[in-house]
């Protein structure tokens, strides 16, 4: 059972990068209820967007909620989502901001929204790319495999343009530009250096002047980064199925899909590892044979961490951690 505790004790972290959390900051109106919770992101008003991968059997539902700084719900669009919601970020362009949306399973698609939702374009598999099944982008189904399209998340570069990873289907980081038409692609589903077995999230490092690219090679528990045009440069790392990236100031955000986040500076060395349950999580997979700890929250332990599948700053210098658990979860992280 989760154990409770005082407030004096609700901390994470260590030395300079201690926080409180809350394991659910936000409240949902009564005619809308949690699914798994996928990914986070903030728009200039320091107002939170959560987006849920959704049930597919829900068309009604959303599956974007807003929350504002204080944590109470504004409002909630993207049924269109519903069964495939994944990557989320804000991107503020020429003054406006606009929230870019990557879905997966049944979806297979990605688009440009407005705040309130309304669709600015969308977007299917690129077959210009050369890889994928036929029909792939006019009529995509609920079939996976390294030739079909399960985009998962961006990395916005200064053109205007994007990066876009296809994580679940074949692997590739797409690149687009502004009007989100396909350029061309790199790496592919392979062993690592240069290739992945889930490319699942991107980043461009702006803390340095040469703004390289990141991204998860998920399964093989490492980061692979790559000069601005894609061309493979080195892997680092050992971690619990890393998941996605945010930055503020020096400090990278890494979601780890294994019990933790971690925090790395800007020469990718770890500097603090909050929630860390790994040890009792691999232990429920390897003595189960799946993940039951995600679907029972008597189970989950107060200051632990179970699935961080995404993690995003604040304005403020707050984190909030979205989770890969059955009844949706979000933690908000405070610096203490």
């Amino acid at each position: 059972m989760t154990a409770k505790r005082t407030a004096a004790q609700k901390v994470m972290g260590d030395g300079d990068l201690r926080f409180h959390y809350d394991h659910q900051p936000l409240q949902l109106p009564a005619e809308y209820h949690w699914q798994t919770t996928h990914n986070v992101a903030v728009d200039p008003e320091n107002n939170l967007y959560v987006i849920h991968e959704g049930n597919a059997d829900l068309r009604d539902h959303p599956s974007i909620f807003v929350f504002d700084p204080d944590g109470r719900f504004i409002k909630a669009f993207g049924s269109e989502f519903q069964g495939g919601g994944h990557g989320l970020e804000v991107r503020v362009e020429d003054g406006t901001p606009f929230l870019y949306v990557a879905a997966y399973q049944n979806v297979k698609a990605f688009a440009k929204l407005t705040l309130d939702g309304e669709a600015v374009w969308v977007r299917h598999a690129p077959m210009a790319a050369g890889v994928y099944a036929p029909g792939e982008a006019t009529r995509p189904e609920k079939v996976w495999g390294r030739d079909r399209f399960m985009p998962t998340n961006f990395a916005f570069t200064d053109d205007g343009g994007f990066w876009l990873t296809d994580g679940y289907g074949s692997n590739l980081v797409h690149r687009y530009d502004a009007d989100a038409t396909y350029l061309s692609s790199f790496g592919g589903a392979g062993e690592g250096e240069g290739t992945f077995n889930t490319s699942h999230g991107i980043w461009i490092d702006t803390r340095h002047d040469d703004r390289p690219i990141l991204v998860t090679d998920r399964a093989h528990g490492t980061i692979q980064i790559f000069d601005a045009d894609g061309t493979y440069r080195r892997t680092f790392g050992d971690y619990g199925l890393p998941a996605n990236f945010d930055i503020r100031g020096d400090q990278l955000l890494l979601p780890e899909l294994v019990a933790r986040v971690s925090i790395l500076d800007r020469d990718y060395q770890t500097i603090a590892t909050l929630g860390d349950d790994r040890e009792r999580i691999l232990a429920d997979k390897r003595d189960a044979g799946s993940h039951t700890i995600r679907t029972d929250e008597t189970k989950w332990v107060d200051g632990k961490f179970v699935h961080p599948h995404d993690a995003c700053y604040d304005r403020e210098g707050n984190i909030f951690v979205a989770e890969w658990v059955a009844t949706g979860r979000v933690t908000k992280l405070t610096p203490a």
